[in-house]
C-alpha cells in the first residue's frame, strides 16, 4: 500500500501530532532547566514548573501515541484532547501572569520564561485545534443507521 495509500486524513492529524510531540517536548526543556538547577542547588522544585513539566510529559506521550493508526478512532481521544487542551491554557495562564510583561533587561532566563509562555499558546492551539478536528473526523465518520429502520448502516 504505501505512503500513498494513507488516508489525507491520517497524514494530516500525523503532522499535527508531530508538531504536537515537538512542542511538548521543547517544553520540557525549556522549564526542566529551571528544574535542573533548582536540584542542583538543593532547592525545592516549584510546583508550577513540575506541572509544566507533567503536562508537557503527558502531551509528548499522547502525541506519540497517537502516531498509532487505530487509536485516533476512539472516542475518548476527542475528551482527551480537549483535556490537554484545558492543562495547556492553564500553564499558559500561570506562567503567561508571572512573565509576559515582565521586562527581560538582558536576563537570558527571563527572556527563555517569556519564550516559553508563547511556546505553551501555540501548544494550546495545536490541542485545540486537534480537539475541533478530531470532532470532525468522528462526526463524519461513525457508524449511522437509516433514519426509517435504523437496521442498515449509512
Amino acid at each position: 500500500m504505501g505512503f500513498f495509500g494513507m488516508a489525507l486524513s491520517y497524514l494530516a492529524f500525523s503532522v499535527l501530532h508531530f508538531f504536537q510531540f515537538i512542542l511538548a517536548i521543547t517544553v520540557c526543556g525549556l522549564y526542566g532547566v529551571d528544574l535542573h538547577r533548582a536540584s542542583s542547588e538543593g532547592k525545592y522544585s516549584d510546583s508550577k514548573w513540575v506541572y509544566a513539566e507533567v503536562v508537557g510529559g503527558l502531551s509528548a506521550f499522547t502525541a506519540a501515541l497517537y502516531f498509532i493508526p487505530f487509536i485516533i478512532r476512539f472516542r475518548v481521544v476527542l475528551v482527551w484532547n480537549v483535556v490537554l487542551f484545558a492543562l495547556w491554557i492553564a500553564l499558559f495562564g500561570v506562567f503567561g501572569s508571572m512573565y509576559i510583561k515582565e521586562n527581560a533587561e538582558g536576563n537570558a532566563d527571563i527572556q527563555r520564561m517569556k519564550n516559553a509562555v508563547w511556546v505553551d499558546l501555540v501548544n494550546a492551539l495545536l490541542w485545540l485545534v486537534g480537539s475541533v478536528t478530531m470532532l470532525a473526523y468522528w462526526l463524519k465518520h461513525r457508524e449511522r443507521n437509516t433514519r426509517f429502520t435504523g437496521r442498515a448502516r449509512v
